[in-house]
């Protein structure tokens, strides 16, 4: 079955920085593009970042754009997403994504970033 880890969430001030990662399995990660979304407080699921099979055309939403970074390693099965600059408004639980911006499916439990002083 295929399955989506993710780490590295936590508390960090604004302006601060994390890393998350997300150990797929069930698939063969290596061809497929991959996602990141997120779930604040009261939103509704909001699409953050993907990025192609090899890693090339990664993408951002508008609110995260020049301040989070996609990366995949296919050689370990990992997609990771760096998020620098934090703001208050970053916080939610973030979830690893199967499959492109336009039609993603989640699997994992997700990760909780908290933005605040």
């Amino acid at each position: 079955q295929v399955q989506l880890v993710e780490s590295g969430g936590g508390l960090v001030q604004p302006g601060g920085f994390l890393r998350l990662s997300c150990a797929a399995s069930g698939f063969t990660f290596s061809r497929v593009s991959m996602s990141w979304v997120r779930l604040a407080p009261g939103q509704g699921l909001e699409w953050v970042a993907s990025i192609g099979v090899f890693g090339g055309r990664p993408d951002y939403a508008d609110s995260v754009k020049g301040r989070f970074t996609i990366s995949r390693d296919n050689a370990q099965n990992t997609l990771y997403l760096q998020m620098n600059s934090l703001k208050s408004e970053d916080t939610a639980v973030y979830y690893c994504a199967k499959g492109p911006r336009n039609k993603y499916d989640i699997w994992g439990q997700g990760t909780q970033v908290t933005v605040s002083s």
